[in-house]
């Protein structure tokens, strides 16, 4: 399909810098079989059911954008993938600098060797030292907010927390998944209370989520991979779900795309480890989700084309219209919407 197609007219006042306090008062926009309302984030446990299941992703972000010099010339990493124990893959800015072999230093006695560089112009990152990596990125790193918040103020030490979900854990992401930023004890407290269950899964977002669809044709964009895990419990209770007629509802479109990966024809659910890069365009048949939680994406993006493949692109592109013209926030730090197709779009 045109990349064209998914593009739309988005305000810069409509972009939020900092999220909603408290996380559940941000705004959210009902999409179901009925039509679209305009709610809250903390009216969710009325818009499911009991017998439902939220499903998180509790990566966590970790300080991954880094600052230095090659010599003279400076250069910044943002990481996006680990590849071994000490090996990161990074994206490069003033990557024509930067040669395979290259020693750049970031500071705090945090340095690195730059090699094996990519078609895309990322370069793998060999961290030098001992001490592991993530006690170096603590010390000389910095929150990786998006590019769309960063260019219009600085990370400060708000972020480290705003940035991160309640059930981040597993350290590895550096970029949030952004839907759950809206949940609360609170707001999970009444979930459980009427009967809505959550599970939890990993995929660590690389920062390709950040980088715009440059191809013409949808045929033509290649996905970076990102890695995941389900554990063989974690899918067990999840078909169970589906067993007792309930809803497996994703909490975040990372959360989506790691169990549409897991998940064969058959509609069952399977234990899963490794990595992934699933590219979800209209068109495509969904077999393990009944339905999304998400943030509001940019134009063009492969996010805005997930949601119009599970909702249809007219009713999505009508949709984000009156989420701007209502004056909801987007992105990032930005307010929800809820997506509950009677029947998936095709």
């Amino acid at each position: 399909m045109r990349v064209e197609l998914f593009d739309f007219e988005l305000p810069p006042e409509r972009i939020a810098l900092r999220p909603a306090s408290p996380r559940d008062a941000a705004r959210m926009l009902v999409l179901d079989g009925h039509g679209q309302s305009d709610r809250h984030v903390f009216d969710l446990p009325d818009c499911l059911r009991p017998g439902d299941c939220l499903v998180f992703n509790d990566t966590r972000v970790i300080p991954a954008q880094l600052e230095g010099k090659r010599g003279e010339a400076r250069i910044g990493a943002t990481l996006h993938k680990r590849e071994s124990l000490r090996s990161w893959r990074a994206f490069i800015r003033n990557a024509k600098r930067l040669h395979d072999g290259d020693r750049i230093d970031f500071g705090q006695h945090v340095t690195a060797i730059a090699r094996d560089k990519a078609e895309d112009g990322s370069f793998l990152l060999d961290f030098e030292g001992d001490e592991p990596v993530e006690l170096l990125l603590e010390r000389a790193g910095t929150m990786p907010l998006p590019p769309y918040i960063a260019g219009k103020r600085p990370t400060d030490a708000r972020d480290h927390e705003d940035y991160q979900t309640m059930f981040a854990r597993e350290a590895g992401a550096v970029a949030a998944p952004t839907a759950a930023l809206h949940f609360t004890d609170g707001l999970i407290a009444r979930l459980t209370a009427r009967g809505i269950a959550h599970e939890t899964l990993t995929l660590h977002v690389g920062a390709g989520t950040f980088l715009p669809v440059k191809a013409e044709d949808t045929t033509e964009h290649k996905m970076h991979a990102e890695w995941g895990r389900i554990e063989p419990e974690t899918a067990a209770r999840l078909n169970a779900v589906h067993e007792a007629d309930g809803r497996v509802i994703a909490v975040g479109t990372t959360s989506l795309r790691l169990l549409e990966s897991a998940t064969g024809e058959d509609g069952i659910i399977q234990p899963f480890a490794g990595d992934t890069s699933i590219f979800i365009t209209p068109g495509y048949r969904f077999r393990a989700i009944d339905g999304l939680m998400t943030n509001f994406h940019l134009p063009k993006s492969t996010l805005f084309m997930l949601v119009s493949a599970l909702m249809g692109r007219e009713k999505m592109q009508a949709a984000y219209r009156h989420a701007i013209e209502q004056g909801y926030r987007f992105y990032s730090y930005g307010d929800a919407s809820l997506l509950l197709p009677e029947v998936v779009a095709l």
